[in-house]
């Protein structure tokens, strides 16, 4: 799997996502309670955007009326038609056995990691002040 650069931590907010084009795949990247999720920006539903998707908890409940959240920001739900995806996995939770959403490896490494390779040349002193999200696709 190729590695793409493709935003600095501090494009992408809290709860906020960025779109980025892959191999002529649109990836949406989400920022959710300090982690990075990256799926395919395409419900398998209908094809809406889910750079559109609300972001919302998983709801249980024991008895009526009583209603516990977890897992706050790492549910999607399609703005289209309301399906629900888990962006860790991408799975469904109406169907999980056979509809999920792609989901790609995320990782964040400081840029000072990314300037160095395996080739020597001559240098210049460089000063990094920010952090990169990388997707692997």
């Amino acid at each position: 799997m190729a590695r793409h650069i493709v935003a600095s931590t501090s494009e992408i907010p809290p709860g906020g996502n960025k779109v980025v084009a892959i191999n002529g795949r649109d990836i949406v990247v989400f920022h959710v309670n300090g982690e990075y999720f990256a799926l395919l920006n395409r419900c398998p539903h209908a094809g809406a955007p889910l750079e559109k998707a609300a972001c919302v908890a998983r709801l249980t409940s024991k008895e009526p009326g009583v209603y516990e959240r977890s897992r706050v920001g790492e549910l999607l739900r399609c703005a289209w038609h309301g399906w629900e995806f888990d962006m860790r996995n991408g799975q469904s939770w109406f169907d999980p056995q056979r509809v999920k959403i792609r989901t790609y490896p995320v990782v964040i490494e400081d840029g000072e990691t990314l300037a160095k390779g395996p080739y020597v040349a001559e240098t210049f002193p460089v000063h990094v002040e920010d952090s990169y999200v990388i997707v692997e696709a």
